[in-house]
């Protein structure tokens, strides 16, 4: 049957985010058709990605060496291999794209991106340090390359050249068009069908109507789901949360994704044939702030430590290492979530804040997005004893900081935002014990030991740790208290997918037509990540998994 040109493609792809994006691009690259398909309107294009820092781990580069740092594939897969910890039998094809992305992240992933015009900031950064053993979770070096621009600059290389093949033809764009039915006949896929949404102008990320206006049919021998994951449904967020690895789920949650991040596409799929695999597996944060300034509902932020700022729980007792700014981030959620609440407190002075408090996303590094380094040398060096900017306005105006000059005043006023009244005492001793170890440069006090190796490194010396000093000392002060909230934001976890992106069902068999990328396949097999991400990791697999799958031999 002939059905009309606007109606039929070789491709559609759902989900108008960074690895449909890549996917598209490459398959316009081919020659092949597409119809790129995406609920949203079209300012929202890139999705999560736009709102990132635009980090991305890579290996043995330029930057890396620039730095003084010695990275290697064979490093890199011992700390990959210790964090993901795999130990299902259904992790072999994540183990498999764990591998091939490591190859890619070390040989051609520079050399593309830059080819496309990316270029990053030199100092590279040094996330998830680790739980303290050689044979486990955490980078042995840094790794974590900020992309000039963010996270926009690592979308528009790709919008760019989908917009260029949308001109040529070879792309049709359908905004507000949501998917609620993956078409199939005799076993083989055909298409999507759907629903047309109202237009909607509501700024990038805010919630958009579901108003329907209209009904679709769109058909194809291949179609490609990069929808994302869940980390905007708390209800689905609490329905697969791993109880008896982390603890209960969160009562409280901020959301660190847009609304519309909702999982709805994975039924659909399911439904298809496609086959979810460790569902389990997350990546949520526990620095999280109520936004001051919220975009989405629920709109939290996460603050990017340094290792300096003293970390307590609830009950205002002190973290024990590695619990440590920087370090663990699952491990940490643990051990909060054992206290019976889920939140915990971060205590410091202004020259730590000044330092080292970063916040995630584009929109709250504005120097890093302009891409100038007057800007950035504006914002991070030339701030005359003030925080960046957008870290000072959540100081005067979030709900989850506290400023005082005294520890009395401190306590006080986190007494009054907690749900757990703390003793003056009690935080004195632990924070008096720390700070007598601040004025050698030698120490027993593990958080002190990570500072003076952290500043070690020519990078977190000029930018990201504070020299040590006594955080009681009202030279350095005033003290600051932040509330730390859980923070939604990755599926670890997604459709299990071979090397192609080819979508393999319960029975181990391959679906034809049937593909996935980005976040909904667990950023490559259903979960190359295993248990823990190493950061610049989840941008990666979006371009990673967009690109084998936009190149894939499968593909029609």
């Amino acid at each position: 049957m002939t059905r009309p040109a606007d109606t039929s493609a070789d491709v559609i792809i759902v989900g108008a985010g960074l690895a449909g994006l890549v996917a598209a691009a490459e398959l316009g690259d081919r020659g092949k058709s597409v119809i790129l398909v995406e609920q949203e309107p079209a300012h929202f294009m890139g999705g999560q990605a736009h709102w990132s820092l635009g980090g991305l781990f890579m290996i043995d580069t330029p930057e890396q060496r620039r730095m003084g740092i010695r990275d290697c594939t064979d490093l890199a897969r011992r700390d990959w291999f210790g964090s993901a910890q795999f130990d299902r039998a259904e992790d072999h094809w994540p183990q498999r794209w764990a591998r091939a992305y490591l190859d890619f992240a070390s040989a051609e992933m520079r050399a593309w991106l830059s080819g496309l015009g990316m270029r990053w900031f030199p100092v590279v950064g040094w996330a998830e340090r680790g739980g303290g053993s050689a044979e486990g979770h955490g980078n042995s070096v840094p790794r974590f390359h900020v992309t000039w621009g963010t996270g926009p600059g690592v979308v528009a290389p790709f919008a760019e050249r989908v917009r260029a093949h949308a001109e040529a033809g070879l792309i049709q764009l359908r905004f507000r068009h949501q998917v609620s039915h993956i078409i199939t006949q005799g076993g083989r896929i055909q298409g999507v069908s759907g629903e047309i949404l109202a237009p909607d102008e509501a700024p990038q990320g805010a919630r958009t109507s579901r108003h329907e206006i209209g009904e679709f049919e769109i058909y194809a021998p291949s179609v490609l789901v990069a929808s994302g994951g869940i980390g905007g449904n708390l209800e689905a967020v609490r329905r697969n949360w791993p109880t008896e690895r982390l603890g209960p789920a969160p009562k409280t949650m901020v959301a660190g994704v847009p609304f519309h991040v909702d999982g709805r596409m994975i039924p659909i799929t399911e439904a298809a044939g496609g086959h979810v695999i460790n569902a389990d597996r997350m990546w949520h944060y526990t620095e999280g702030l109520r936004n001051w300034d919220p975009i989405w509902p629920n709109h939290g932020i996460r603050i990017l430590p340094g290792p300096s700022s003293m970390w307590f729980d609830a009950k205002g007792d002190r973290l024990p290492a590695p619990y440590l700014p920087g370090f663990d981030t699952l491990g940490t959620l643990r051990e909060i979530l054992k206290t019976g609440h889920d939140y915990s407190w971060f205590i410091l002075s202004q020259k730590i804040i000044e330092k080292e408090f970063a916040l995630s996303g584009s929109e709250q590094n504005p120097d890093l997005s302009s891409g100038s380094w007057r800007e950035v040398l504006r914002a991070r060096l030339l701030s005359r004893g003030k925080a960046p900017a957008p870290v000072e306005a959540f100081k005067k105006h979030g709900a989850d900081f506290v400023v005082a000059d005294t520890l009395s005043e401190l306590v006080k006023g986190m007494n009054e935002i907690g749900d757990v009244a703390l003793e003056e005492t009690h935080l004195r001793r632990q924070i008096e014990a720390r700070d007598a170890q601040a004025d050698n440069p030698f120490a027993k006090d593990a958080q002190l030991i990570a500072i003076h190796a952290a500043r070690r490194y020519l990078g977190d010396r000029l930018i990201r740790t504070a020299k040590p000093h006594r955080i009681l000392d009202r030279a350095n002060g005033p003290l600051i208290a932040v509330r730390l909230n859980i923070l939604t934001r990755k599926t670890l976890g997604g459709f299990q997918t071979d090397l192609e992106g080819q979508l393999i069902g319960a029975d181990g068999r391959a679906i034809p037509g049937l593909f996935a990328a980005g976040e909904v396949a667990g950023f490559g097999g259903g979960g190359y990540h295993g248990y823990n991400a190493l950061e610049g990791s989840f941008l990666g697999g979006c371009l990673f998994t967009g690109r084998q799958a936009g190149r894939s031999r499968a593909i029609a």
